[in-house]
């Protein structure tokens, strides 16, 4: 799943910060805190919010079409720009940079037998980052 994750921070966003930028990550969940991690090792410095602003990045196409309401984003200096999920060689450029700076996602390791508690703590939102299922305990 970090692969997942890693590629959607890097493809959307961190190629495109250096160092000595700023950059402000929503949320620390899955794709927040790979962000974190991706961006602050060149040296750009991250902020964490809870709340939106400055420039939204969607990373997948909403159900619904949403309506934009173009001055809030004039009025506010906000942006909203749109990111496809990386390819190969993106992919591929992130899992080198990401070994080559010991980048690792942060995870929850369960054996198979505890799936429905994991699924009802996701619920409760009692998860911090990801599930991971150790497929040793399949056999």
């Amino acid at each position: 799943m970090w692969i997942l994750a890693g590629i959607v921070v890097i493809a959307s966003t961190i190629w495109n910060v250096k160092k000595g930028d700023n950059l402000a990550v929503v949320g620390l969940g899955g794709l927040g805190h790979m962000a974190v991690k991706i961006a602050s090792s060149p040296g750009v410095e991250v902020t964490v919010l809870s709340r939106s602003n400055g420039v939204m990045i969607l990373l997948g196409a909403p159900r619904n079409p949403e309506d934009v309401f173009a001055f809030q984003l004039i009025g506010g200096h906000r942006s909203l720009v749109g990111s496809l999920v990386g390819g190969t060689k993106e992919t591929q450029e992130m899992l080198d940079y990401c070994a080559e700076h010991n980048i690792t996602s942060d995870i929850e390791l369960i054996n198979i037998d505890q799936i429905n508690e994991a699924y009802e703590r996701t619920l409760k939102g009692d998860v911090h980052y990801r599930f991971v299922i150790d497929m040793k305990s399949l056999r």
